[in-house]
């Protein structure tokens, strides 16, 4: 199958006071075409930190150091470098072909714009090269062309060219286009209702006019998903974006993404420390520690035949329906990052630590087809099984 995104030895740091806190060290990961991606691990480990590298949206004082992180929108098109693009360009990409779903839906909406409009921003934000063609196409039916200078004339042929030109504010600022703001905010208000319509919520030609005040918390969750959804993008993060939800709004929402991936979604990469969500949606996972990756492979793989002492601590802290005795818990704690362990970072809680470990660092290794591990242990754990 195709590789969508690829991040390989991503490195970023958080320089503090304290020191350099090294958030994800030569991370790599890859996701498939098609696929859905469950990212897992407990708080702290770097899930969030990993997507926002990616996406090139990490806030001071985070430093993305190192690493390449290749996207293919098609499945034949050449790999992008996300990390070598420019500012402008990388733009263009989120929320177009790479959308991402925050895990608080209050902090991604804006209390003072009505809900419509927000849904409809991205789009606006992300069809410029669509409005260009509607300046082109009055400009060839000679309407209002007639009245402009010829430096409007010129800067106005440049837009409609150059998808990247800043045409809103151009457009703004001449009197005689100002009749064409509407039929174009008209048509995004119009799709607006048809993708919050499409995800289960009724009236939505009421709902556009309101404000995120006025919907309940698994309403705004939907809201953020349309606008993600907007542009029909190619990759869907979803980070945590059913944690702060009840059981069943949950349930639905991951029904929801489930049913938009068949629909017009190519992947989903889901963030979450729920190793049953994982097991219900997903269908391939990856484990994360203290910034590393553990193990990856088919979510039935790595929950039938952990290899990495982490993922089977992990999966034997989950409660059971037949569970005897008290749940296992992983003793220690997780590692302080600004002075990480040397070696496997996971070493100082392990129970099946060699002096190896303490030194040198485990690569990612495919021991089974399909299922990598880092983890100088795992090779014994193969031989135990054969």
């Amino acid at each position: 199958m195709a590789v969508l995104l690829k991040a390989q030895d991503l490195t970023t740091n958080f320089y503090t006071y304290e020191g350099a806190v090294k958030a994800l060290d030569k991370f790599s990961l890859s996701i498939d075409h098609g696929c859905t991606f469950g990212l897992v691990g407990e708080s702290g480990c770097g899930k969030s930190v990993t997507v926002r590298s990616m996406l090139r949206v990490i806030q001071s004082p985070g430093v993305i150091e190192g690493g390449k992180v290749l996207f293919s929108e098609k499945a034949d098109a050449e790999p992008v470098d996300l990390l070598a693009l420019t500012e402008e360009e990388m733009e263009s990409v989120r929320g177009d072909s790479i959308s991402m779903i925050f895990q608080e839906p209050n902090a991604a909406l804006n209390p003072v714009i009505t809900i419509g409009d927000q849904v409809a921003e991205s789009f606006l934000f992300h069809r410029v090269a669509e409005m260009s063609q509607k300046i082109c196409d009055a400009i060839d039916s000679g309407e209002s062309y007639g009245l402009l200078t010829p430096y409007y004339r010129a800067m106005l042929g440049v837009a409609a060219k150059n998808p990247k030109a800043p045409l809103l504010k151009f457009c703004s600022q001449v009197p005689f286009l100002k009749w064409w703001d509407k039929p174009v905010k008209k048509e995004a208000l119009q799709r607006a209702i048809k993708i919050i319509g499409k995800l289960g919520i009724a009236n939505p030609e009421e709902i556009v006019t309101r404000y995120p005040h006025n919907l309940s918390g698994g309403m705004k969750q939907r809201i953020v998903i349309a606008i993600a959804l907007a542009c029909h993008p190619t990759l869907l993060i979803a980070d945590e974006a059913t944690s702060n939800l009840d059981v069943t709004v949950q349930a639905q929402i991951l029904q929801l993404l489930n049913d938009l991936k068949k629909e017009s979604i190519s992947s989903i990469l889901l963030i979450t420390h729920d190793l049953g969500v994982v097991a219900e949606t997903c269908e391939k996972v990856g484990v994360m520690y203290a910034g590393t990756l553990c193990e990856t492979g088919d979510v039935k793989d790595v929950f039938s035949t952990p290899l990495h002492p982490y993922t089977q601590a992990l999966l034997t802290s989950v409660p059971k329906f037949n569970q005897e005795g008290e749940l296992q818990s992983i003793e220690g704690s997780v590692p302080n990052l600004v002075n990480p362990p040397s070696g496997c970072r996971f070493h100082p809680r392990c129970p099946k630590a060699m002096d190896k470990c303490s030194t040198d660092k485990p690569e990612l290794k495919e021991l089974i087809p399909g299922h990598l591990v880092a983890c100088h242990h795992a090779d014994r754990v193969i031989g135990g099984l054969s």
